[in-house]
C-alpha cells in the first residue's frame, strides 16, 4: 500500500540502503511498499547532496515566546478558578498580546439579521438607547454554578487542595436573578424558547408591552451581560460565603446596590459602539 505521510530518517535511509546494494526505483518501491515517485525523490536529493534526513522547516511562527509561555503559566497559577476570559484580558494587558477567546457561533443566517439589525439602528442616538427596557437573567449559586466548575491545573494536581471546589448535594441551592432597567418604551428580551412562546406573546399584547426585535446569538449587543461579570466581581471579593439561600439573596441584593449609576449609563452609552463593531464584524461576533 502506498504511503501518504512523510517518511521518517530511518524509512528514507533504508530505502538509501537499497539502493547502494543495486536495487532499481521499481524494486525498492515493491520492497517497501512506498511510491515510486518517493522512492525517486530521495535517490535524486541523495545523489545530488549525500543527505538522507529531511531539512528542518521553519513553519508556521509560534504566537508565544517562552517568555509568554512561563508569563502566562504565573498567571493561570494565581488565577486558578477564573474565566477564560479574565486570564486573556490580564495576559493582554502585561503583555500585549492576545490568545483566542471563546464567543457564540453566529450561523450564516443570524449573521445576516444582526448586520441587518445594526444597520437599521446605526443612527439610534443615546436618548433612543434610553428608551429601552433591557432586560436578562442569571442563576447564582451558594457553592459552584448549574455545570462544572474548571481550574487551571496541571494532571499531578487533580487532588490538591487548592484546586478542589466544595460543594453540597444539589449545589446547596441557588437564587435566579431577572433584571430589567432603564426606561419604558420598549422592552428586549433575547430569543429564549420561554420568551417567544406563544403564551409569552400573548402575555406581552394584553399588557400593552411593545418588544424591540431582536436578533438571536447576540448576547454582545446587551449591555445588562456585562452587570453580571460585575456582580460576580463583587461577590468574589467578598470573605464570607453564604450559607442558605435567604444569605445568598441578601449577598446579591448588597451586590447589586453597590454598582453605580454611572456603570449602567456607560452601558447604554456603549450602544453605538456596539452597533458599529457588528457593522465592521459584517455581523459576526464582537468584542463585547
Amino acid at each position: 500500500m502506498v504511503k501518504k505521510r512523510e517518511l521518517t530518517d530511518f524509512e528514507r535511509g533504508k530505502v538509501i540502503g537499497f539502493y547502494e546494494a543495486g536495487d532499481s526505483e521499481r524494486a525498492i518501491s515493491n520492497k517497501t511498499g512506498y511510491g515510486k515517485t518517493t522512492i525517486h525523490n530521495i535517490i535524486a536529493k541523495y545523489r545530488e547532496t549525500g543527505a538522507v534526513t529531511v531539512a528542518p522547516r521553519s513553519g508556521r511562527p509560534k504566537k508565544l515566546t517562552e517568555r509568554d509561555k512561563r508569563h502566562l503559566k504565573a498567571i493561570i497559577n494565581k488565577n486558578r478558578r477564573e474565566p477564560e476570559e479574565k486570564i486573556r484580558k490580564i495576559f493582554m494587558e502585561s503583555t500585549g498580546n492576545d490568545v483566542a477567546l471563546r464567543k457564540p457561533c453566529v450561523s450564516e443566517c443570524n449573521r445576516k439579521i444582526r448586520l441587518n439589525w445594526a444597520r437599521e439602528r446605526r443612527l439610534w442616538t443615546i436618548n433612543d438607547w434610553k428608551k429601552i427596557v433591557w432586560s436578562d437573567e442569571s442563576r447564582f449559586t451558594m457553592f459552584q454554578n448549574d455545570g462544572k466548575i474548571r481550574v487551571w491545573r496541571l494532571q499531578k494536581e487533580k487532588y490538591d487542595i487548592n484546586y478542589l471546589v466544595p460543594t453540597m448535594k444539589h449545589g446547596g441551592g441557588g437564587v435566579m436573578i431577572f433584571e430589567e432597567e432603564n426606561g419604558d418604551y420598549l422592552f428586549q428580551q433575547d430569543n429564549a424558547p420561554i420568551h417567544t412562546s406563544a403564551r409569552t406573546r400573548e402575555f406581552c399584547e394584553e399588557m400593552g408591552i411593545n418588544l424591540l426585535s431582536w436578533p438571536g446569538q447576540s448576547p454582545d449587543l446587551n449591555p445588562i451581560e456585562h452587570l453580571w461579570d460585575e456582580l460576580e466581581r463583587r461577590i468574589r471579593a467578598k470573605q464570607n460565603h453564604p450559607k442558605n439561600l435567604g444569605e445568598l439573596e441578601e449577598l446579591l441584593q448588597e451586590c447589586w446596590s453597590e454598582i453605580s449609576c454611572e456603570v449602567y449609563q456607560k452601558l447604554v452609552e456603549s450602544m453605538n459602539r456596539r452597533i458599529e463593531a457588528v457593522i465592521k464584524a459584517r455581523g459576526y461576533p464582537t468584542r463585547y
